[in-house]
């Protein structure tokens, strides 16, 4: 059977492994939704595949994103401004992409009959400190609120939040990496600060597993390992001999000293599967006083799950993480390490 797919900033790290994953998986046919025409020329030079569409615009254009969507079965949402500084400056950019453009996407996968629609968040929007945590909180908000009204539509809409994505564009990797090669010392905001990482074919794999399980409204998050900043640089620095060292430069705009992938409360009504835990979407109505008389009370000493209490890569578990990253195996062969 013939299936097409969309993949909203398709050129950037998600969507172009994404795209990869989507023509192994026997994909007919499968279009790039962005913005850029440099990145889609290049990727569209790179591929060579006729199974492959581009198509330039932006996610705040609704009649745009309709028109790609026109036959379109499969939409995987990555587009988004993703820079915690550039939101914190600049707000109502992520406003306007974030939750305005994701609100596009949604009602032109309904409008358009799509089958399945994913949306790509963030641990940056759970208890949210920054502008771009704030506009991925949001755009969560509306994607069930459409759940709830749309509860019995054919296209199935649900979303994937998930930690650092290690080794992708504008990562904290690939700026170590630059600095190493450039024999300047690593810049770290705060040792302490822990993070999720997540390789990009693991994020692949959360969204198919939305993708197959998903009921109307879901939110499904992948359980991953952390580590703190200040090992995660040591570890680059053994892995490539260096001794430029490490300076502390202090929190910028926006910065969590850790990350949340869901709440106590979000925990108490989810499905552990495994490796992913299933979130279902809130259906109670404005009805709340039913809930208050007739509701029970849960006493429990559930934790939110965050990245100072997921379980804690140490210094060779780091590196063994970095070592199965393409971007790092790369870079040490091109300094000419005999590891790589």
């Amino acid at each position: 059977m013939a299936r097409t797919a969309l993949i909203t900033g398709g050129t950037g790290s998600f969507g172009t492994t994404m795209l990869n994953h989507l023509l192994k998986r026997g994909y007919t046919n499968v279009r790039v939704f962005s913005r850029d025409e440099e990145k889609q020329h290049n990727l569209r030079t790179r591929l060579n595949d006729d199974r492959v569409s581009f198509y330039i615009g932006d996610v705040r254009d609704k009649e745009r994103i309709s028109i790609a969507l026109k036959g379109v079965q499969h939409v995987f949402h990555a587009a988004a401004l993703k820079q915690v500084p550039s939101c914190e400056f600049f707000p109502m950019e992520a406003v306007r992409t974030n939750i305005l453009g994701s609100e596009n996407v949604l009602e032109a996968c309904i409008e358009q009959g799509v089958e399945k629609v994913v949306f790509l968040s963030t641990d940056k929007a759970v208890l949210p400190i920054n502008a771009m945590g704030m506009s991925k909180a949001m755009m969560e908000k509306v994607v069930a609120a459409k759940a709830r009204l749309y509860h019995d539509s054919q296209t199935i809409m649900s979303m994937v939040r998930y930690g650092n994505v290690t080794g992708s564009r504008g990562s904290v990797i690939p700026l170590f990496i630059e600095r190493i090669l450039s024999g300047q010392p690593l810049t770290v905001t705060d040792p302490r600060m822990t993070r999720f990482l997540l390789p990009l074919p693991q994020t692949v794999a959360l969204v198919e597993h939305a993708f197959a399980h998903a009921r109307q409204g879901d939110l499904f998050v992948r359980k991953a390992p952390a580590t703190n900043m200040g090992t995660l640089a040591q570890a680059m620095l053994e892995l490539f001999r260096s001794d430029a060292g490490i300076r502390v430069i202090g929190e910028r705009h926006g910065e969590k000293l850790y990350e949340t992938l869901a709440t106590a409360a979000e925990i108490r009504r989810s499905e552990d599967m495994g490796d992913y835990i299933r979130i279902p979407v809130d259906t109670r109505d404005l009805n709340y006083g039913k809930y208050f008389t007739d509701g029970e009370i849960e006493e429990d000493h559930l934790e939110d799950y965050h990245s100072h209490n997921t379980r804690q890569l140490n210094l060779e578990e780091t590196k063994e993480l970095l070592l199965g990253l393409p971007i790092v195996t790369e870079a040490m062969k091109r300094a000419g390490l005999a590891e790589a």
